[in-house]
């Protein structure tokens, strides 16, 4: 497939208030996205990834991470075939010596030709990093006028908070990232984690679908904040048991002691492409998960949980816990449903046409709802010609 019929057009118009959506395959530029834990990137250490098609190399350098596409401006080799870093703050290509400031992406040296007149002229592009709570997270987007939106306005509320500590992981999902996305926003979706085994390890209310009632999907659009779609469980109608020709044949377990309709309280989608479940996987937490796209048909699934501590033995405990049984029956187990489900449903839509022949009812709602604010709220879309 040529760049130019790398989204299909014919699919894009046709879809209406939000032709952004399907056009934003690699997703949307002008955003921060977390790629790695701070952990996972030690002092002097280079590691590559992939993120809205970029091949980049990230470095810390005297304690803070950069980012410079893996791209020799000479002949356009990747300069991660073989990291050459003779300085602590320069990589050097293996092929034929172009070296360049990590910090800045500045060709400062060409080895073999030093008094060549491009030195000091050229540089690769750089992209931003911050860190926060343990994650980092770099901005893919145009900075030539001016600095990158704040951090805060690209997570979920509440990730920031001084009495959240973040742990998690992260892992490469065979699918686009939006079927990652409306896959965690999907109120109906919860049919395929009947049996989790999560409810081993606590009490709730798990109905086998629910339905939104008036009131219950808002939309957040201020100007100075993060940008999503909130469904309140609350005023949801769930349904407990699933029949055929008068026979149940499901049912979800129901607690009378447990308040709410549901395991989570809500959930919310957010720009560029993040969850955030209330009160999920246990009261006391919450779960955030990024779905960072690679290319058009992968993407890194950053799966992350926030616990809310206020002192050290609280931090411990909430880690011992997060090791011993959110981690393997949460983000292992439970979510596993999540990422089997994405894969298959990867080639319904990998041609664009899935956007018009899917059939969605009533509880999608919330899907539509998240398509529109992403589509006239993003601050750019990634497209082929961005890579060059």
């Amino acid at each position: 497939m040529s760049e130019q019929q790398f989204v299909n057009p014919d699919v894009a118009n046709a879809v209406g208030d939000w032709k952004g959506y399907v056009e934003a395959k690699l997703g949307f530029r002008n955003h921060w996205y977390p790629v790695r834990f701070s952990k996972e990137i030690e002092e002097g250490q280079a590691i590559t990834v992939k993120m809205l098609g970029e091949a980049l190399i990230l470095k810390r350098i005297d304690g803070k991470v950069f980012a410079i596409r893996d791209r020799c401006l000479h002949r356009g080799v990747p300069l991660s075939k073989k990291l050459d870093c003779y300085t602590k703050d320069t990589i050097t290509c293996w092929y034929h010596g172009y070296t360049y400031r990590v910090q800045t992406g500045e060709l400062v040296n060409i080895l073999a030709v030093p008094e060549s007149r491009l030195i000091g002229r050229r540089k690769i592009v750089t992209f931003p990093c911050e860190e926060a709570k343990g994650v980092i997270f770099v901005f893919i987007g145009d900075t030539e006028d001016g600095p990158p939106p704040p951090l805060a306005h690209d997570v979920p509320p509440g990730f920031l908070d001084d009495n959240v500590m973040v742990l998690g992981k992260h892992r490469v999902v065979n699918s686009n990232w939006r079927l990652g996305a409306e896959n965690g926003f999907d109120a109906l979706h919860i049919f395929i984690h009947k049996d989790t085994t999560l409810r081993h390890y606590r009490t709730f209310n798990f109905p086998i679908g629910h339905t939104p009632l008036p009131g219950a999907v808002v939309t957040v659009e201020e100007p100075d904040g993060p940008k999503g779609v909130i469904d309140d469980f609350a005023l949801h109608k769930p349904m407990w048991e699933g029949m055929i020709d008068g026979e149940v044949v499901v049912t979800g377990p129901r607690t009378a002691t447990v308040q709410g309709t549901s395991a989570a309280m809500k959930t919310s989608c957010w720009l560029p492409g993040v969850l955030k479940v209330d009160s999920f996987p246990n009261k006391g937490m919450d779960q955030y998960e990024w779905y960072v796209p690679i290319d058009g048909e992968s993407h890194i699934y950053f799966q992350t949980i926030g616990g809310h501590v206020s002192n050290d033995e609280e931090r411990m405990k909430f880690a011992n816990d997060f090791e011993t049984i959110w981690k393997p029956h949460g983000l292992d187990g439970f979510n596993a449903d999540d990422i089997w489900a994405r894969e298959v449903t990867e080639p319904f839509y990998k041609d664009d046409y899935g956007w018009l022949d899917e059939m969605l009812c009533e509880p999608d709602v919330t899907l539509l709802e998240w398509r529109r604010l992403a589509s006239r709220c993003n601050r750019g879309i990634q497209t082929p010609e961005h890579l060059r």
